[in-house]
């Protein structure tokens, strides 16, 4: 069962509307639609809460088998941060969250989603750096969840494992899936 299915299931059980899980979480209603039907993912700090207000451990959330009991032994890294590298080894990253994105418009060789690190978040927004880009929903997700397995066994340091291999093309850089031969 996929992370939307649990937490639509979980809601439900608590006779939790889409729109009072959002005020819990102080996130919109669209964010929690988004999130049950898998074409966005939760914040870390957000799964947490979830952990908290389900009463359920990150590992049912987020692995495909796994009890609902908190995890007992589990830790949280101190920070509740963790260094990522970026794809290209340019940028270390200490992620307090990390995001996803689709791009708008992929061609046929170009990647399909995008992982970002968050670092700091202010008055102004958050600041982010391009963590990797990906071919499929499928990737992004594994890569996130083992991110969050990382930050709850405490680990200080995470590297992906899942990106695209990509080079850049073109007048405007575009990113490029590379073709191995």
């Amino acid at each position: 069962m996929l992370l939307g299915d649990k937490l639509s299931k979980l809601r439900k059980e608590n006779n939790y509307t889409q729109e009072q899980l959002a005020d819990m979480l102080e996130v919109s209603r669209q964010a929690i639609s988004k999130w049950e039907n898998g074409t966005a993912y939760p914040e870390t700090d957000k799964l947490l809460k979830i952990s908290e207000i389900f009463d359920c451990s990150l590992d049912y959330l987020l692995k495909d088998k796994g009890s609902r009991d908190k995890e007992v032994s589990g830790a949280i890294s101190p920070s509740g941060k963790i260094f990522i590298s970026s794809f290209d080894n340019k940028s270390i990253v200490n992620c307090q969250k990390v995001t996803c994105t689709t791009v708008a418009v992929a061609l046929k060789d170009e990647p399909k989603y995008i992982l970002y690190g968050i670092d700091s978040i202010s008055f102004w927004g958050e600041h982010n750096t391009l963590l990797g880009w990906y071919e499929s929903l499928d990737k992004i997700e594994q890569e996130i969840k083992e991110i969050m397995e990382a930050i709850s066994r405490g680990e200080p340091s995470y590297k992906l494992k899942y990106a695209a291999d990509i080079e850049y093309t073109g007048i405007f850089k575009q990113p490029k899936l590379k073709k191995h031969i």
